[in-house]
């Protein structure tokens, strides 16, 4: 493993992906006992994508984590698809990890409103009720975090959640990622949650692997701190720590 710093953002590098998903996973697990050891519930944020699937497996077999203390939650939703597809990110989450290790409390963005602004108000609703301790996040391939693409992105925003609309670079990601077989397939537009929300985290856990992803690797680390790059925002945390494979660091 290879450690570099870019300002207050550590970013480790790995050889393989397997390597990446388990040494983030072993973190996050030291760091959800760090949070019970002081509090008695523990409330987390994750990102659904393919991207995510070794750590997530790790975590799913982690035998240490007090399931039961912690109260999860997701990023972002399309809007318009049906509750059952499979390309739902709170399905995709089920899939992943919430039916295999049954956290204390599981809170489906889908469930809390029928229309995208209900949704947005009674989602902000509970990330107040539940102050957010550790988010799982990833890097899209336009240096989006949750659904935050650059023409949307706003570090200074005012609200929790919010509805946005789809840029062509992260709907086309969609397809690359094989969850969606054509472009006209991807939902238009998504709920999710903004960069504020997710960075009042105490602890961001960044997994990007993949060759797709080493031009938004190489902005988020070494270009200018902006919307343009709404990932580079992690360099101004200093609780966030990005995890690399060898493909996705090529450019650093």
């Amino acid at each position: 493993m290879t450690e570099k710093k870019y300002d207050n953002l550590t970013a480790r590098i790995f050889d393989s992906r397997e390597e990446m998903g388990m040494a983030a996973a072993s973190d996050i697990a030291a760091a959800i006992a760090d949070i019970l050891h002081k509090k008695e519930q523990c409330n987390m944020i994750f990102a659904a994508a393919p991207s995510q699937n070794e750590m997530l497996e790790r975590l799913a077999n982690d035998p240490g984590i007090l399931w039961n203390r912690i109260n999860a939650f997701h990023m972002d939703e399309y809007c318009g698809l049906d509750a059952g597809a499979p390309q739902c990110f709170g399905n995709f989450l089920d899939r992943k990890l919430f039916s295999r290790v049954v956290p204390g409390s599981v809170h489906y963005l889908r469930d809390v409103g029928k229309s995208p602004e209900e949704i947005c108000v009674r989602y902000s609703e509970l990330l107040k009720n539940y102050p957010v301790d550790i988010v799982c996040l990833g890097i899209g391939e336009n240096g989006h975090i949750a659904f935050n693409d650059p023409p949307t992105a706003d570090f200074e925003d005012t609200l929790m959640v919010k509805t946005v609309k789809l840029d062509e670079i992260c709907r086309q990601q969609q397809v690359h990622d094989g969850c969606f077989a054509a472009l006209t397939e991807v939902p238009t537009h998504a709920v999710t949650l903004t960069i504020p929300a997710l960075c009042n985290a105490k602890y961001m856990f960044c997994v990007v692997p993949a060759s797709t992803k080493a031009d938004a690797v190489k902005n988020t680390c070494t270009g200018p701190i902006c919307e343009a790059c709404p990932a580079s925002v992690l360099r101004r945390h200093p609780g966030a720590v990005l995890y690399l494979d060898s493909d996705s660091s090529a450019y650093l």
